[in-house]
């Protein structure tokens, strides 16, 4: 196929200095490999919290070395859990999928040469960075890290050292973390809503825009409504741990036998709410991104277009909109009316009804197809069995009866885990494999990210899948020690399977990191377009210029899945050839 003729502008120059180009880059693409590494650094980070975790619960007597007095105490464990937690969803789930991919695609994949506020793009990202260095300085600050989960609640977050070990500093400096994440994450979703409104290439209509980009608009969208109100609960948080406040704190609060003077007319479940309302929408900012990375790669590797294109971006918007009206269902069991609770529940059973339009839509681009099984296709299709498996045990939680027995309990665990921890990862490696050529001219080793594909699917079930069992049966999540009682002391040999299988699974990571690494110098230079992708990003060199297409702004002429086209001589026509310059199978052109 003939390229056709494009827009030309004055190529931007390539910075010059070493600060720059790779520190203080205004470039997009910069900035998404800086949030792609600092994603790296967070998930190793929370990988190795959850291993010490599993380890104390399959044998909570062990001697290590590194923890004072030799074996774990349970205010140790609950800060492991509560910095474990708060990595993986600020720092990982949200960051690596828009702060990343986001990042780096978005404008290339609209024909933008850059995000609409560079140097807004910029300072969010080092604001995401100062966050993470505030976050794991908790660590090394009197007292220690916080132990109130990485959902806070007061009047545990509240009141400061008195009620336990790491609330003081330890909690102070969570909640500074937090609210600078919150700021970035507003400058970051201005930026992006911004530019997929205003930037777009010529004959780019919303209709010719890929599912990821879909996937990354309404995610910013969500992510400006959220995060708006997380940052407000927490300045409110602020206040009655330094100010004397009770916004949370309610009077006659008894903390260690003594009872605290000067508190009145705070309401605890006031956090839960605004936590909530930020938090569930929060589940959807972590899992859309993952969700349009699918639809892509899924169509390009069956070699078909997406079924129901307009149907699969209804929905994303679908997801997004009816992801803020299901908080309650996480407070079922704070007490609330139970006509409050019947609402919440039909409202989560209804968000159902999108998520299986997207999965149903997904198996039928896939059937009839051509179906190409490389890396990237297979961390697809995991993510479409996690999202699957996770979304059908959230059918018992959103029944408040049921969940008034399994909320505690590590069913719960294994339910967001699944949704949307591991299913958002498997979106996180399949882009990484899929765009790794794009991202450094290179591809990735195919033998060896397949062995991780497996090694990676089927440890993740071995962990996940025995904790509902464990649920059912009443096992208590958040416990340090299961020993000290009878029946939780029955669940010891599931626990010692789950935390094996965790270890396998984490040193099937090392594959991964030695596959990614190793390809950066050494891995079989990328084609032009080793994909056969039809999308803009293939439009241009690998690695991308500056301004990501040389000079020329791309014209657009048709969808973004393209595949198959009858009459074609080829399996695959980009968006921006013109119609003429179709070669079809008979040799003339379209």
């Amino acid at each position: 196929m003939s390229q056709s003729p494009q827009h030309v502008h004055a190529a931007t120059a390539t910075p010059s200095g070493f600060f720059r180009r790779y520190v203080f880059s205004t470039d997009h693409k910069t900035i998404g490999l800086q949030y792609y590494f600092l994603a790296l650094a967070a998930v190793t980070v929370g990988i190795v919290l959850s291993l010490l975790m599993r380890f104390h619960l399959a044998w909570p007597g062990a001697h290590l070395p590194f923890v004072s007095g030799g074996i774990m105490r349970p205010e140790q464990y609950l800060a492991l859990m509560t910095m474990h937690g708060t990595i993986m969803v600020f720092f990982v789930l949200t960051t690596a999928p828009m702060g990343a991919f986001g990042n780096y695609f978005l404008p290339i994949q609209i024909g933008a040469p850059d995000m609409a506020f560079p140097r807004l793009n910029m300072l969010s990202f080092w604001f995401t960075l100062l966050a993470f260095a505030c976050m794991l300085s908790a660590f090394a600050v009197p007292g220690g890290a916080p132990i109130s989960g990485w959902t806070a609640y007061p009047p545990l977050s509240g009141m400061g050292s008195i009620t336990g070990p790491g609330e003081g500093m330890g909690q102070t400096m969570w909640v500074v973390s937090i609210g600078i994440f919150c700021i970035a994450s507003l400058f970051a979703s201005i930026n992006f809503i911004t530019t997929t409104i205003e930037m777009r290439a010529p004959g780019m209509s919303l209709t010719r825009m890929p599912l990821t980009v879909w996937a990354w608009f309404v995610t910013a969208v969500m992510s400006l409504l959220s995060f708006g109100v997380l940052l407000a609960a927490l300045v409110m948080l602020v206040l009655d741990r330094s100010a004397g406040t009770s916004f949370f704190t309610p009077a006659g609060l008894v903390v260690n036998g003594e009872l605290q003077m000067g508190r009145s007319g705070g309401w605890p479940l006031l956090w839960e709410h605004l936590f909530w309302f930020f938090g569930h929408p929060e589940v959807y900012i972590a899992i859309l991104p993952g969700m349009g990375v699918t639809s892509h790669v899924i169509s390009n590797f069956s070699r078909k277009p997406v079924f129901g294109y307009r149907a699969m971006a209804a929905t994303l918007c679908a997801i997004g909109f009816l992801g803020f009206l299901l908080w309650g269902h996480h407070m079922f069991v704070s007490g609330m009316n139970p006509y409050s609770s019947l609402a919440f529940s039909a409202l989560t059973l209804s968000i159902g009804v999108p998520s299986a339009v997207k999965t149903f839509n997904w198996l039928g681009t896939m059937w009839g197809g051509r179906i190409h099984f490389d890396t990237p296709m297979l961390f697809s299709i995991g993510f479409v069995s996690f999202f699957v498996t996770g979304g059908l045990s959230g059918i018992f939680l959103a029944q408040p009866s049921l969940d008034n027995m399994l909320h505690s309990t590590y069913y719960v665990v294994a339910h967001f885990h699944l949704v949307m921890g591991v299913a958002a990862i498997f979106g996180i490696f399949s882009a990484t494999y899929f765009w790794f050529p794009k991202m450094f001219g290179r591809m990735m080793n195919e033998p060896l990210g397949k062995m991780h594909f497996w090694l990676t699917f089927v440890g993740a079930y071995c962990i996940f899948m025995p904790m509902h069992f464990e649920g059912i049966y009443g096992g208590i999540r958040r416990y340090a020690d299961l020993s000290g009682d009878t029946y939780l002391a029955a669940l010891r040999p599931m626990h010692e399977f789950m935390t094996v299988a965790a270890f396998a699974t984490a040193a099937a990571q090392l594959i991964f990191f030695y596959n990614f690494f190793r390809s950066l110098s050494r891995g079989t230079k990328a084609a032009e377009n080793p994909w056969r992708a039809t999308t803009l990003e293939w439009a241009t060199a690998s690695p991308p210029p500056v301004d990501n297409f040389g000079g020329t702004f791309p014209q657009v002429y048709r969808g973004p899945y393209e595949y198959s086209v009858p009459g074609a001589a080829e399996d695959f026509t980009p968006q921006h050839v013109r119609p003429e310059d179709v070669v079809m199978e008979t040799g003339s052109h379209a």
